[in-house]
């Protein structure tokens, strides 16, 4: 089975295993697809500590701390919350890095967003990024579509904070017993 975003998964495993960052996803419209596509990738283990499905709106505050208040205001369809979710996955799991998808892949709208606007974000790795996209497309394809574009981030920041540059982590991360220095 190929997954949307392999050839980027690869990629961006490959740019993160020579800083000795790890990675932790926070999955909203993309159900699993960006951290199933990181682990297709053979020494993926290295760098990969996992991802979290937060589909319901309640779950990003419970599991991922994204403010209440910001998601009762907001919705779940907002730069803000897409931060959040990267830094509280990266805290939740004590990884270095910490990506976040959440949008509207349709068939409808939610609330004021349009089917295809998307926000994606990375905390770690000597700061923070997110993205605001407005992509067409089928529901597939606009789930690929962020699948491809938050790896390719991944891997942006990856190359970014190579050996060259100081380690960044997210603040408050930690780390397991036993995790990588």
């Amino acid at each position: 089975m190929t997954l949307p975003g392999e050839g980027e998964a690869r990629s961006a495993i490959t740019a993160l295993r020579p800083t000795g960052l790890t990675v932790a996803v926070a999955e909203s419209l993309t159900g699993g697809l960006v951290v199933g596509a990181l682990t297709t990738v053979p020494g993926a283990s290295a760098v990969v500590r996992g991802g979290v499905v937060a589909y319901a709106t309640d779950l990003k505050a419970s599991v991922l701390g994204v403010d209440a208040d910001l998601l009762a205001e907001r919705g779940p369809v907002d730069a803000e919350v897409a931060r959040q979710m990267a830094a509280g996955v990266a805290h939740a799991l004590g990884a270095d890095v910490g990506l976040a998808t959440t949008g509207v892949a349709g068939p409808d709208p939610q609330g004021a967003a349009p089917v295809g606007r998307v926000h994606i974000a990375l905390a770690g790795a000597g700061g923070g990024r997110s993205l605001v996209l407005d992509l067409d497309g089928s529901r597939e394809e606009i789930r690929a579509e962020t699948v491809r574009r938050v790896l390719v981030l991944l891997a942006q920041a990856a190359r970014a904070a190579a050996p060259s540059g100081p380690r960044g982590t997210v603040e408050g991360s930690r780390r397991p017993e036993g995790g990588h220095p």
